[in-house]
């Protein structure tokens, strides 16, 4: 047929007939009523009958057996997919309407899935445009669901004529002419929407993928559109493959752009007075021509790698019989033989973290974070979190990216931001006015993405504080509330947060404690369940073995990697082992409640009160830490062996950081005060501390300055500790042998020095031990009150802190409060 005569059809109102696509539609109709699956009976007859229920309209179709059907059909729908569309539907809606009582006016739609190529959003070019396609992408920003015209029905306002079943392109379009043939009317239509037909339409952005990137570039993205029951199945964070049609749609944007408004408006206004008309036709907007963009036409949505890290690990209703289902027999046997395994534990950590050597204790950190606790709900509706947040302190070069890079790889729902570069509304979630309908849309931050997965946040330390206390309600609630821009919303973030910090200056300084060391408030502090201090400390058997395992992987990269259990094994076992909600068991409880008591004692007893603050999260903690290694362990309740591990994690995370050195002559009062006590010594207004500065403290002024201004006297925590559990312990034999036997200070003094002879060999170490024995008893008498001293008459009145007035020789005895620690 040739143009002109199509055109005199077309004004004569004849409909015209494609016949490729009714050939298409008659061949995919006899697939759908032929086409039979293995075991002889008609494969989409059952999908058929289920499109009776009202909610349903969609048929899905794969197309490897449209393939084994007919070759020659499939390759058409394949290239000519946007003009056979409509047709392969109208065969599906005859289709379910020979095999069911279904309405008349219902419409029907065709999902075509397993597609075998999967291109990548940089290679949608306008050749592909209208052909069957499949991309994969990551979706970053969702739009509320409208409803779409697809075929209207229009009256004629000038002969009251109806006109029927008006298709609808991507933009409101009328009839060209009425179906009268008196009525000339081109122009005058009115919608009527009651019979018209509508359908659910919902638009998504997705973006690529990091690992898709080539360098040097900025993710690209593309709008997809979703219709009918596909509407609602994509959330932000998930990765999809959407197989569909790439289209051109008017890009409205572009008309719509502020500078060009302006210009509109002077256009159009004259002193005629027709301000109020508006904008008549395109040719109004001045040179700018109508520009078009590329739009993905989605017809079915599935999620990449769905069985193990799609939407699966986040399905609430899976159960470990669901998952059996999922794997192949050898799959269930490997998951079978790890959950046996004796040394589990050690061997996961080693297969997940192969290239990074010892820290293990940080290793089995993350690992029971990737296994989590048990979220529960209260009566109140109130959720209590099962996600482990752990923080890694420590020096340069201490491997903290490293697990942060690994976890981010291994993780199916994992975001790696860094925290110098990321804002509050980055993290959480941004409220952003969309550019076609200029109404406001949240965008989400990296916390929503990595819903059900693990936000792994590295600088943590450099972010502003403003931005840190955005995730304050992340890691408690578990929750992002958002109220600007007349968007009132709270999103889930049920995520875990790895985050890696470095200390203030660089290098930890065990001198201070950890809240001096870490710019972080106390809220977020408290806020995670475990914090690990990696200290770069020479020590030449685990420098060698560093070394020799660095140079190892240098020279021989795939052999020097042992890994006892692939990835893909622990990713399977580790989906499995997430469907056990273990229970807490009695005797566990008592356990967990006397540990926790233990920990509280010790945090308020002195020498510990600076480093951290154990408050009930560190008991919840210790709980979500336990029902981990339950569940690593596939075990349906928490036994106490779960809890001593827990426990023992727990401690090393608050111990490690216990440990500053001692330096006594800065315990509260500088060296200056030192210098003016000698002083005021010297010149004879006070006692000096017996034998400070010497044997008897009669030494000249000089050598007295020299002592004082030599480096502060300093000891390890754990020789201090050694030190005063000697002397506790001295003391309490002391006691038991002779209950008013109270040893006098110097008494002390002397059995100390003669236990350590062996160490001394010369007069001046004397001195120091000696200077130093006084100093641990004068810090265990006034600032650890471990210690007692007694006058003959009773208990002494405390003098001052600063004064370091003592007695001359009060008797000691041992606080009863005082509890030997291990």
């Amino acid at each position: 047929m040739d143009v002109g005569e199509a055109a005199a059809a077309g004004a004569a109102g004849q409909q015209l007939k494609d016949e490729l696509a009714e050939k298409c539609q008659k061949l995919f109709q006899d697939f759908l009523e032929e086409f039979q699956n293995s075991d002889g009976e008609v494969k989409y007859l059952h999908d058929a009958e289920e499109l009776i229920r009202p909610e349903r309209n969609t048929l899905a179709v794969s197309f490897v057996d449209l393939e084994l059907y007919n070759q020659q059909l499939a390759t058409t729908i394949q290239e000519e997919f946007y003009r056979v569309y409509p047709h392969l539907c109208r065969a599906v809606r005859n289709f379910a309407r020979d095999h069911g009582n279904i309405p008349q006016n219902k419409e029907f739609y065709v999902a075509i899935q397993d597609l075998p190529a999967r291109h990548k959003i940089r290679e949608l070019t306008s050749a592909r445009i209208g052909t069957l396609l499949r991309i994969s992408g990551q979706v970053v920003r969702t739009h509320p669901v409208h409803p779409e015209l697809v075929s209207g029905t229009f009256m004629c306002l000038d002969c009251q004529t109806l006109v029927k079943d008006v298709e609808q392109q991507f933009k409101y379009t009328q009839p060209n002419i009425c179906r009268n043939p008196v009525c000339a009317n081109r122009r005058r239509f009115m919608l009527d929407t009651n019979k018209s037909r509508f359908v659910d339409f919902q638009k998504v952005r997705i973006q690529e993928t990091q690992a898709e990137l080539p360098r040097g570039s900025i993710p690209r993205s593309v709008e997809v559109i979703l219709r009918a029951e596909t509407v609602e199945s994509a959330q932000a964070g998930d990765r999809c493959d959407f197989t569909g049609m790439l289209i051109v749609v008017p890009d409205v944007s572009q008309l719509t752009t502020p500078g060009v408004r302006a210009e509109t408006g002077s256009r159009v206004s004259s002193a005629a007075g027709y301000e109020t008309e508006g904008v008549r036709g395109l040719r109004a907007l001045g040179v700018r021509d109508l520009s078009y963009k590329l739009a993905f036409l989605a017809c079915s949505l599935a999620q990449t790698n769905p069985r193990f890290g799609g939407k699966e690990l986040r399905e609430e209703e899976q159960t470990a019989e669901s998952i059996k289902n999922q794997m192949t027999v050898q799959e269930w046997e490997k998951v079978f033989e790890m959950s046996q395994d004796k040394n589990l534990y050690h061997n996961l950590c080693t297969s997940l973290f192969p290239t990074i050597y010892g820290n293990d204790e940080v290793k089995r950190g993350v690992l029971l974070m990737l296994f989590g606790g048990v979220p529960k709900t209260t009566m109140e509706r109130t959720s209590l979190r099962g996600d482990i947040n752990v923080c890694i302190v420590g020096d340069p070069s201490t491997a903290k990216s490293q697990f942060l890079k690994h976890v981010e790889e291994f993780s199916p729902r994992a975001v790696y931001t860094s925290g110098k570069a990321s804002t509050a509304a980055g993290l959480t979630a941004a409220v952003v006015r969309d550019e076609e309908s200029h109404e406001f849309v949240i965008e989400a931050g990296a916390l929503m993405l990595a819903d059900n997965g693990v936000c792994c946040i590295d600088e943590f330390d450099k972010m502003d504080t403003r931005d840190q206390v955005a995730i304050h309600e992340a890691m408690e609630q578990q929750t992002i509330s958002i109220t600007k821009a007349g968007v009132k919303a709270t999103l889930n973030a049920r995520t875990s947060i790895l985050a890696a910090a470095n200390p203030v200056g660089g290098r930890y300084d065990r001198s201070k404690s950890l809240k001096q060391n870490v710019n972080l408030t106390a809220p977020i502090m408290s806020r995670f369940d475990l914090f690990f201090i990696l200290v770069d400390e020479c020590n030449e058997v685990t420098d060698y073995a560093i070394a020799r395992r660095i140079v190892d992987l240098h020279s021989r990269i795939q052999d020097s990697v042992d890994r006892i259990y692939s990835l893909d094994d622990i990713r399977r076992y580790l989906l499995f082992a997430r469907q056990f909600k273990p229970k807490i068991s009695k005797e566990s409880e008592d356990f967990i409640v006397e540990q926790y008591r233990r920990l509280r004692q010790r945090d308020g007893s002195g020498v510990t009160k600076s480093a951290w603050r154990i408050t009930v999260r560190q008991l919840e903690s210790m709980i979500r830490l336990s029902e981990s290694m339950a569940r690593m362990h596939c075990c349906d309740e928490v036994q106490p062996k779960h809890v001593k591990e827990a426990f023992r994690l727990l401690n090393k995370s608050i111990i490690r950081v216990e440990t500053p050195d001692v330096n006594f002559d800065q315990d509260d009062e500088g060296v200056e005060d030192m210098e003016q006590e000698v002083q005021e010594g010297i010149n004879g207004h006070s006692d000096i501390p017996n034998g400070i500065n010497g044997v008897d403290g009669v030494h000249s002024e000089d050598s007295i300055k020299e002592d004082i201004t030599k480096s502060a006297l300093r000891l390890s925590f754990v020789e201090y500790r050694k030190i005063s559990n000697l002397l506790v312990i001295h003391l309490r034999k002391l006691e038991e042998e002779d209950d008013d036997a109270s040893p006098k200070k110097s008494d002390l003094v002397n059995w100390y020095l003669k236990e350590i002879e062996s160490e001394i060999e010369s007069e001046e170490q004397l001195i120091n031990k000696k200077r130093l024995i006084e100093k641990v008893i004068y810090r265990l008498i006034h600032y650890d009150h471990i210690l007692i001293e007694l006058k003959q008459t009773g208990l002494k009145s405390r003098k001052g802190e600063g004064d370091e007035v003592l007695e001359q020789d009060p008797y000691l005895v041992v606080n009863p409060n005082y509890t030997l620690e291990d």
